[in-house]
């Protein structure tokens, strides 16, 4: 099951905003456009790319919204599209070069000065990994998609999903030592530290 989406969107604004209402329109996206923000920011580790995919993914809700079946799950719907979207940067080939490991990154990074929170750090050792990488981590361990449904995103195969999971977490582990465990860890979320989910070692 993929991450609960937040406050449930009142179907009649969803109505208003496929009717072309403006006001509906502008409702709709601050309901929603910070999760949106956050979750592409989190695959692609660059504010302004996750701001470029944040405005494409709107202007592909308005000129689909004919195409949703189910109100109701606009949230979920837009959060699909806004993923698809990210990974369609992943697929480009200035971003897709950076796939093999580096554990050069990580050796910098654990010499480099890093805020001593559990928070920063993990956000640290995740803003090291390679794209791809970070990537998968977020959708499987935060965002609840499955191997599967990683490996049809990405056009690749469920042992990719599989290996770059693997690969990610363990050098996270040895990032972060001890204290990355299977446990529930707060994520520093745009500047508020807010628990998003569970990151899973196997």
């Amino acid at each position: 099951m993929h991450t609960a989406t937040g406050t449930p969107i009142d179907p009649a604004l969803v109505a208003g905003a496929r009717g072309g209402s403006e006001s509906a329109r502008a409702a709709l996206y601050t309901a929603l456009a910070t999760g949106v923000f956050t979750l592409v920011r989190r695959i692609l580790g660059s504010e302004s790319l996750a701001e470029d995919v944040l405005q494409d993914t709107f202007v592909e809700v308005f000129t689909k919204l004919e195409e949703l079946r189910d109100d109701a799950a606009i949230a979920g719907w837009v959060r699909r599209i806004a993923v698809n979207r990210a990974l369609s940067h992943l697929r480009s080939s200035w971003v897709s070069k950076r796939v093999d490991w580096a554990p050069e990154d990580f050796q910098a990074l654990a010499s480099a000065t890093v805020p001593h929170s559990d928070c920063a750090r993990l956000e640290a050792a995740l803003d090291a990994l390679p794209h791809t990488a970070r990537a998968v981590v977020w959708l499987y361990d935060v965002e609840g998609y499955t191997h599967q449904e990683i490996a049809d995103l990405m056009g690749r195969s469920v042992s990719f999903s599989k290996s770059r999971l693997s690969r990610a977490h363990a050098s996270l582990r040895e990032y972060l030592g001890a204290n990355y465990r299977s446990a529930d860890i707060e994520i520093a979320n745009e500047g508020t530290e807010l628990c998003v989910g569970r990151l899973k070692t196997i």
